[in-house]
């Protein structure tokens, strides 16, 4: 839910840069339908504001595959330089979430920060919540798991990591720079 800030802001500065929403098919983006398809998959393995799945069988492969269908996406739109950052975020998200066995680490005190306290509480248990687990050192690669917190009194607060950072950055540059006209 955090990516719809991305789309607000791409959308509000590509109005301010000129541009239209008419515009937005000029980008000529294939297979839409493969990102369609990997948000179905994370939501019904990982449901928003639940951790237990509606499909609670073979969630690592389902994960994977998610994940497959959304690098084949950002393959077959290079041509579309800010899905570079998008997928730079992408990638640094995969990368974290493989090494350590399909779940991101989150902090549990930027979880808080974001006004998440139950949340926090499981993770520091020990257990997982939907794809995360508490941040740890056990855990690897911290520095790209999810310890950016967004304040508490957002709608949709949560910890991010660096790859959603780069994700939000590279879909708010898609956005701007598809709403403005084509020669």
């Amino acid at each position: 839910m955090i990516f719809l800030y991305a789309v607000v802001l791409g959308v509000a500065l590509g109005y301010a840069l000129g541009g239209r929403v008419s515009y937005l098919p000029q980008l000529q983006l294939r297979g839409l339908w493969l990102v369609a398809v990997a948000f179905l998959i994370q939501l019904l393995i990982f449901p928003l504001f639940s951790p237990h799945p509606v499909i609670p069988y073979g969630t690592a492969a389902l994960h994977a595959l998610s994940y497959g269908l959304v690098v084949v996406w950002l393959l077959a739109n290079l041509r579309v330089y800010p899905l570079l950052v998008t997928g730079g975020g992408a990638l640094s998200n995969i990368l974290v979430v493989s090494v350590n066995g399909g779940y991101m680490p989150a902090s549990p005190m930027a979880l808080r920060y974001a006004g998440l306290d139950s949340v926090a509480t499981t993770l520091v248990r020990g257990e997982s919540y939907g794809n995360i687990v508490g941040m740890s050192a056990a855990t690897r690669l911290n520095f790209l798991g999810d310890w950016i917190p967004l304040p508490h009194w957002l709608p949709f607060a949560t910890a991010m990591s660096v790859g959603d950072v780069l994700i939000m950055i590279g879909l708010m540059w898609l956005l701007a720079k598809g709403m403005r006209r084509r020669g």
